[in-house]
């Protein structure tokens, strides 16, 4: 499978009701998809790469910050 296949299929993906092993396991996949998209990238300078990778970037950080929890005041 295709390395953009893989990143429409994760975006396509529902992120309701997750444990929290599985946003671990998905903020990982996330990021091995980011920069194997940025290698091709670097090659092709397609503006299209670039966008996918902005919109993976934001659910990367909406699984990280889930994760993170409330900080303490």
């Amino acid at each position: 499978m295709d390395v953009l296949d893989k990143a429409r299929l994760f975006e396509e993906r529902k992120w309701n009701k997750l444990t929290t092993n599985d946003r671990i396991v998905a903020s990982r996949e996330v990021k091995s998809l980011i920069l194997e998209i940025n290698e091709l990238y670097k090659e092709s300078q397609d503006a299209a790469l670039m966008e996918l990778m902005k919109r993976l970037t934001v659910l990367k950080k909406k699984l990280e910050k889930r994760l993170k929890g409330r900080p303490d005041v």
